[in-house]
């Protein structure tokens, strides 16, 4: 009798944990073997090591949620808890975000990853708290780069009334515009089928995206442009946090640092190893010379007076100041 009670005892307390558990849904655009992918499983495991398991991850890879803002709009509402994202729509909930994606802002990765874990990038994120999103860290997707099928681009010219997508993201639509080309808004699952039937000519994005979702097999030539950083960001919903106690917090806070770093860790193998994967797969790619650059960077310029009646001056300065 007394082994039977004990087994019942065990039994329910096995029950009660697995009612206790709660359910995280984690969604993100692209497929689990990507940055985001990567991220997300890290987050997952700190987060359930520093928990024992009270919180039982859901991911939705590949846009299963929806697109970017869908989903970001269902973490303001409580529908979904947890989302990996880039940085297109994040300036249409908390506008400061958009300054990160000022053409040639930043010299290099380090620059700007001291940006994004220093004072500037931190007030950012302290921000998000206002609209129903809690931001946790900083992730980050690499150097733009662009992608078309029409021809091979050295010049501002070779932009010239090529349609390209861009993100949802006004800073990236006034290059483009400034730059000539006829820039298309476009939420990410319909970018593929749009490339394929010629809806559009191109698109841009890190070495991460365009290696890990395969846009060799639709696109032809890829430009090392650098035109602009593209960092991610781990958010959670803030009715979700509201009710996570404080020992919880911590846990999600730590899992969100630890997935930071394994995104970037993923670019920077990505950034040294993507060029000779696309090419080996077929892609044909040039690289911008300095002066070739510099040549865009003086194009863009115009796009600057627009960028400083939206965004303070002295906030880009700090950035550009930055060590």
């Amino acid at each position: 009798m007394l082994g039977g009670a004990a087994a019942l005892l065990s039994l329910a307390c096995i029950a009660g944990t697995a009612v206790a558990q709660t359910e995280v849904k984690i969604g993100y655009a692209l497929a689990p073997n990507s940055h985001y992918g990567v991220a997300a499983e890290k987050f997952d495991e700190v987060v359930s090591a520093e928990t024992d398991g009270k919180f039982e991850f859901k991911h939705f890879p590949s846009s299963g949620l929806g697109g970017e803002r869908e989903v970001i709009e269902g973490l303001q509402i409580g529908t979904i808890e947890a989302t990996i994202v880039s940085s297109g729509t994040l300036a249409n909930f908390v506008p400061e975000t958009g300054v990160f994606d000022i053409p040639f802002l930043f010299r290099d990765l380090g620059h700007a990853r001291r940006v994004l874990d220093g004072p500037v990038g931190q007030e950012i994120l302290a921000k998000f708290d206002a609209v129903g999103l809690h931001a946790l860290a900083w992730g980050e997707q690499g150097f733009r780069h662009i992608t078309n099928n029409r021809n091979p681009i050295t010049t501002p010219a070779d932009v010239a009334g090529l349609k390209i997508r861009t993100m949802e993201n006004p800073v990236h639509l006034e290059a483009f515009n400034t730059l000539g080309a006829a820039p298309t808004p476009m939420a990410w699952p319909e970018v593929i089928s749009s490339l394929q039937q010629g809806v559009i000519d191109g698109q841009e994005n890190p070495l991460s995206v365009i290696v890990s979702v395969k846009l060799n097999e639709v696109q032809k030539y890829l430009t090392l442009s650098g035109h602009v950083y593209s960092p991610a960001m781990l958010l959670v919903s803030k009715p979700f946090w509201d009710g996570l106690s404080d020992e919880d917090k911590a846990a999600f806070e730590k899992g969100a640092t630890e997935a930071a770093t394994a995104m970037r860790g993923f670019v920077d193998d990505v950034e040294t190893s993507g060029v000779a994967t696309l090419k080996e797969r077929g892609m044909i790619v040039g690289e911008l010379s300095t002066e070739q650059k510099a040549a865009f960077q003086q194009a863009v310029q115009g796009a600057y007076e627009t960028y400083y009646k939206t965004y303070d001056k002295a906030l880009i300065d700090r950035i550009i100041a930055t060590k």
